[in-house]
This record gives C-alpha cells, structure tokens and sequence, in this order.
C-alpha cells in the first residue's frame, strides 16, 4: 500500500515544488498539504496520513513549529513518521527532534528534495518505525561531540554540577538552595561554565545546553 502523506510548507512555490516531488514517488500517496501549524494540525486528525513532511519554521510564530508538531504527534498520533525539513543544517533541531527517541523521525536539508531517492528512503523508513538524518547534519553532530567532549572537561566538578541542574530547566535560586551557596556565587560559577563552553550569553541558551546535555548523555540520541 502507498505511503500515505500530509505536507506543511507555508511557502506557496515551495509547497508545491515539494508536493510535485511527492507525488513522482512510487508508493507515495499526497493526501493533503497545509501551509501552518494549525492546518497541519487540522489535516493530521482529519486525514490520519503514514507520514507527515514538514518544514521547521512555519506560521504562526515561524520558530520551530515542525520539531514541536513532531513531539506532540508521539503522544497523540505515536504511529505516524515525520520527516522534517530544514533550510540550514542545524544539529540543535535534529537534537530536539530525536530527544524522546529516533523512530519514525527524518530530519532532511531541503537541497536534498532534488534527490527523489534520498526523499523516498526518508519515507519509508520513519513510515517503518526507523530514522534517518541528512549525511551533513550527522557531520556537524559528531564535530560538536567532540568539541563538547574537549571542553567539558574543563569544567570544574562544582560548574559540572551546576550546569546539569541547569539543564534541568532550574533557576538560578534553586540551584543556590539546593547546594546551600549564595545566588550570587551560582551566578558566578554560571558565568565561568558559559565562558569556558563559550556558548555566549547564559540568559540566551539554556535550549542549546539542555540539548547538548541530552546529546552527550547519549540519552535516545
């Protein structure tokens, strides 16, 4: 039987340069396509698709609505595969999109759509239950492995600590309760972890921390 299919590109030219791509595949059938969150949403209960193929950022904020849609599907459709399309190879959102487990998820760069080949092996594999990540994102993982893995270990085992329990979403009071320091010092030690990771700014990543936590504790990665 076909792969049955929705698309969420809010694009119009390139929805449709997709969709047409879609439909030259043998087994695969385009049941519907939706040009926001709300619409993929909409199609998803009403057409109950194999696959959904989606782009990362569309309406209405135009962020990461794909890699959110892709983690609510497991707890409302866990049976449907999501092949997410990206305009940049991002290793931050393929972490995010296989952070409770790499079945039935695809993350593709969107110069691969030129390959039917690489799209049409996409799609069976996440309608199979398997995964599939684009050859260039893996690349830049394995680089940012083991450029965490060097600078990890200059952490202190105090930052080390510390910066676990931020990627745990905790702030910086709990954090000083809990180990019985001043807010002040966990600011301090916060400061040396972000400089020493260089990772800029600690009030504008926690996301790349958490993920990057995730990634390096091998956790369903």
């Amino acid at each position: 039987m076909a792969i049955r299919v929705v698309l969420g590109e809010d694009s119009f030219l390139v929805r449709e340069g997709i969709a047409s791509v879609l439909r030259d595949l043998d087994d695969v059938e385009l049941v519907d396509t939706a040009e926001d969150l709300d619409e993929l949403r909409a199609s998803v209960e009403r057409t109950k698709p194999d696959v959904v193929v989606t782009d990362i950022r569309m309406p209405p904020s135009n962020t990461d609505e794909g890699i959110q849609f892709a983690d609510e599907l497991r707890s409302s459709h866990p049976d449907v595969g999501v092949v997410i399309l990206s305009q940049h190879a991002e290793p931050r959102y393929a972490i995010a999109l296989l952070s409770a487990g790499s079945g039935r998820r695809a993350y593709l760069l969107k110069d691969r759509l030129t390959d039917e080949a690489e799209l049409n092996l996409a799609l069976h594999n996440v309608a199979a239950g398997l995964s599939l990540i684009d050859p260039r994102v893996v690349e830049k993982l394995v680089t940012a492995r083991e450029k965490w893995d060097s600078e990890l270990g200059a952490l202190t085992p105090r930052e080390f600590e510390i910066l676990g329990l931020i990627a745990q979403g905790r702030s910086n009071s709990w954090i000083a309760s809990k180990l019985t320091i001043t807010k002040r010092a966990v600011e301090r030690h916060i400061n040396a972890i972000f400089l020493k990771l260089d990772l800029g700014e600690p009030e504008d990543v926690n996301r790349r921390v958490q993920a990057a936590l995730l990634y390096l504790s091998g956790e369903d990665s």
